[in-house]
């Protein structure tokens, strides 16, 4: 199956699970704001998806509604093949996820997801990736906070440096300044990623920086042991601590440059953290966020705390009230060096919580790209990053969106 041109399919863009908590905010932004774009509605309830569509008000009024159950084969491969691309938000993916991108693939359209978990990702791309590659076909993973700020900026940066003659070495993505709230999906899926870990294989993959580099083989020797502590950033003066997030970022990060036969360097040493600033207020507030992730993923892990912890925080279906998702915002800043000294800042930063008012644009100007700007979009299909199936035309997008999107060369 080859991928199928808009003529051939009656929809764009099909948002499935879009009676959920993300879904709804990703079908209201495309409501504003997916121009002539041919939008679908899909769920398991078709009720509740003439609800939300009635909630979207005018511009939404004759968008299809597509009812499919994510254990139902059948339905999804009518789904798919209805549509030029699938954007989904059902999670926990590892539990609902693999069934529509069987669909996708087999059918020739597009797919973009919000996952953040990495062994379905590495399964997904270990099933899929020769055929989608084959079929010209994008399945592409992690369309959200997770991963689309850093994989973005460490891409940006990589084609500047190498504008510049050079590839890069030591880069570090650093949170300058992030407020938000959290889901129950999101919970959900840190659930799901804790019992895997349980298994002593799974927790061998999760460690691995390379875990999702196709050819785990050919991956460069370097050192990728990101932080575990808190410390002082030597080249800023500033107390930083490990990022949550950093442990499935880098390992996108690694397979986008991978993926583009190592263009950004096979040097490259990828990490993340938060930056706290200055002084010793900032080495303290380091300390304690270090502390306090740690004990997060006991608190997960161990089944007295996590059944107190399953009974205190959200549910699936629930999330940020609509003033913390106007409120929110986040600021990441990618700092490198490259092999000839030269020195690089990349930024992405936007307003509205990261992970659910920005988290919508980005999955709905993923999917829109994917749908609108095949023939902008990089060369190839397979089971892709952010940086490998949309690069710059989706931070074109996200610009043309409200974000700030901007990569300089420092002065040495």
């Amino acid at each position: 199956m080859t991928t199928a041109s808009r003529e051939d399919r009656p929809l764009d863009v099909v948002v499935y699970g879009a009676t959920g908590f993300v879904g709804r905010l990703v079908a209201e932004y495309l409501a504003r704001d997916a121009g002539e774009a041919r939008i679908g509605l899909a769920g398991r309830s078709r009720e509740k998806l003439e609800a939300v569509r009635a909630d979207l008000g005018a511009a939404a009024a004759d968008w299809p509604v597509l009812t499919a159950d994510a254990e139902d084969a059948e339905a999804l491969a009518r789904l798919a093949a209805g549509t030029r691309v699938v954007a989904t938000t059902v999670g926990p993916y590892a539990r609902h996820g693999m069934p529509l991108v069987r669909a996708c693939v087999e059918a020739g359209t597009h797919y973009a997801d919000l996952s953040g978990e990495l062994l379905f990702v590495r399964d997904s791309a270990r099933r899929f990736h020769d055929t989608a590659r084959a079929a010209g076909t994008r399945i592409v993973h992690s369309c959200g906070f997770d991963s689309v700020p850093s994989d973005l900026a460490v891409l940006l940066t990589a084609e500047r440096a190498l504008a510049d003659g050079g590839e890069l070495r030591e880069t570090t993505l650093a949170v300058r300044d992030i407020a938000g709230g959290i889901s129950g999906g999101t919970i959900d899926s840190m659930r799901v990623q804790v019992d895997a870990a349980r298994d002593p294989a799974n927790r061998a993959v999760m460690a691995d920086p390379y875990a999702l580099v196709p050819d785990r083989s050919a991956a460069p020797a370097t050192d990728q042991r990101g932080p575990r502590r808190a410390f002082r950033d030597a080249e800023t003066g500033r107390s930083v601590a490990p990022f949550f997030m950093a442990s499935f970022n880098t390992r996108v990060v690694h397979r986008s440059n991978a993926l583009s036969g190592w263009r950004y360097g096979r040097g490259l040493r990828y990490r993340e953290v938060v930056d706290l600033g200055t002084g010793p207020r900032a080495r303290r507030r380091a300390g304690a966020l270090t502390l306090a992730t740690d004990a997060a993923a006991a608190v997960m892990a161990l089944p007295p705390t996590r059944w107190v912890a399953d009974r205190v925080l959200p549910s699936p279906g629930d999330g940020p009230d609509e003033e913390t998702r106007r409120s929110g915002h986040f600021r990441v800043e990618v700092r490198a060096r490259t092999t000839t000294g030269a020195r690089y800042r990349t930024v992405v930063a936007a307003q509205g919580d990261p992970g659910y008012a920005a988290t919508s644009v980005m999955l709905g100007e993923s999917a829109l790209a994917l749908a609108l700007d095949e023939h902008r979009l990089p060369d190839g299909g397979g089971v892709l990053t952010p940086a490998t199936a949309l690069g710059d035309v989706l931070a074109d997008r996200l610009i043309a969106a409200g974000f700030e999107i901007t990569t300089e060369r420092l002065s040495p």
